[in-house]
């Protein structure tokens, strides 16, 4: 099978990219390097564009598309709102190659879709916009279901709660908050918190939402979203005391006022629809993967 990843060269992509090789995919990569880096799948036998969206049209037929090529972290688009269009076009262009050659699309969505609910989140859950990220994504959703209504374009959107784990070196202050506390108490600094440290995020291993995005495209549907989380939540103060023990430290974390308007303070996934339609259930707990990501950059 042929296998397309938009946003291959990054954090998530990379991981993805590597499991689908040792699959025995062929696996072509599209990434404009913006937040990803071609380091990440140094050694991997893929195919690699830097190119526009539009040069889709040029390549062989593919199987399936993986499109995780979207600008992945809210303040991107604060700085930036016309990256919402930029988004909402790229999908169309991944939507109209798989209506004209049948292939199916399996895209990335975010659980800040979910702002304004209460927690444990589920999929049919009301939508409240709440800033330029979240219109996005919910166009984004909206654009895969349209296109299974007009052109019967298979989909399905994979909405990824807090992800961490190796190779999001790059994403720098995009990083997942659990990198950034490593990255500081690595050198000895106390990692900075905004608010209490009380606030809770469904923290979820990469090596497990690659599982779920496999699971995506093997099973035989139509147009479907699905929570990608543990339905588990853990605060940003344990986080700091696992990565303490962990690494046999005591660095006490700085606490400043919270600068973030509409600052969503728990996430947490109600994984059920994932468990039973896809099979799907988080295998790798925060401990664990805290653990391999401190032996790795110790190592």
């Amino acid at each position: 099978m042929r296998i397309l990843v938009t946003g291959g060269c990054g954090f998530i992509g990379s991981n993805l990219v590597e499991r689908l090789v040792e699959d025995g995919y062929s696996v072509t990569v599209f990434d404009n390097l913006s937040s990803g880096n071609v380091e990440n799948i140094k050694g991997l036998e893929v195919e690699f564009y830097n190119k526009p969206y539009s040069y889709l049209s040029t390549l062989p037929r593919f199987d399936a598309i993986f499109h995780l090529g979207i600008p992945s972290s809210s303040p991107m688009y604060k700085a930036n709102p016309l990256l919402v269009g930029e988004a909402i076009n790229d999908m169309i262009t991944v939507l109209e190659y798989a209506r004209k050659t049948g292939c199916k699309v399996v895209y990335a969505s975010s659980s800040s879709i979910y702002n304004g609910n209460k927690v444990p989140y589920r999929e049919d859950m009301p939508i409240y916009v709440t800033d330029y990220y979240t219109e996005c994504r919910y166009a984004v959703e909206r654009l895969a279901k349209l296109y299974n209504i007009l052109h019967g374009v298979r989909s399905v959107g994979m909405r990824f709660f807090s992800i961490y784990g190796p190779r999001e070196e790059y994403k720098g202050r995009y990083a997942n908050i659990v990198s950034q506390f490593l990255w500081s108490m690595l050198k000895d600094e106390p990692p900075v918190i905004f608010g209490d440290g009380n606030q809770t995020r469904d923290f979820t291993h990469v090596r497990d939402v690659v599982d779920a995005l496999m699971l995506a495209m093997e099973k035989d549907l139509e147009c479907e979203v699905f929570n990608v989380g543990t339905g588990v939540s853990h605060s940003f103060n344990e986080v700091v005391e696992m990565l303490n023990r962990l690494l046999g430290k005591d660095i006490k974390p700085v606490y400043k006022p919270n600068p973030i308007k509409n600052y969503v303070y728990h996430t947490l996934a109600d994984t059920s629809k994932a468990e039973k339609v896809l099979g799907f259930k988080a295998k790798i707990t925060l401990e664990e993967g805290l653990s391999e990501l401190v032996e790795m950059h110790r190592g």
